[in-house]
């Protein structure tokens, strides 16, 4: 299934005014359902991880037209996440916590092919992370 750009453009201008409401609620809801990720942000100043997480998925979305710069992006994204500490089962995690926020920020504007375009957009975001972290050579 390919990426719905234009659905993902325009949901994404209408949380972008509510920035720091977005990324606080979307690390509230993270924390809540998956209390278990909470200690790879031990020695994280909050406030600075909520703009990072912004900014971002501002520059994914911006460059969606450009597969070149969000692939270089979002590898730079997966290997930096790699060191952190983050592994596999902490994507799922991740996309819950980001696609429930979205439909709390979106509220009626939620619809079935925003969810469905937001849902594509983060298994192609995260796989590409992925791929990313693995080690290149063989395999051991």
């Amino acid at each position: 299934m390919s990426l719905d750009i234009e659905r993902l453009e325009q949901s994404f201008a209408r949380i972008r005014p509510q920035a720091t409401a977005f990324s606080a609620r979307f690390y509230d809801v993270l924390f809540t359902d998956y209390p278990q990720v909470r200690p790879l942000f031990v020695n994280s100043d909050m406030v600075e991880q909520q703009q990072k997480l912004f900014a971002s998925l501002e520059l994914v979305v911006a460059n969606l037209r450009d597969p070149d710069t969000v692939g270089r992006t979002l590898a730079g994204l997966g290997e930096r996440h790699r060191r952190y500490g983050v592994v596999s089962e902490h994507y799922p995690m991740v996309g819950d916590a980001l696609l429930k926020t979205l439909e709390r920020q979106l509220a009626t504007e939620w619809t079935a092919e925003v969810q469905s375009a937001w849902t594509v957009a983060f298994s192609t975001i995260s796989q590409v992370m992925q791929d990313a972290e693995r080690p290149l050579g063989p395999p051991e």
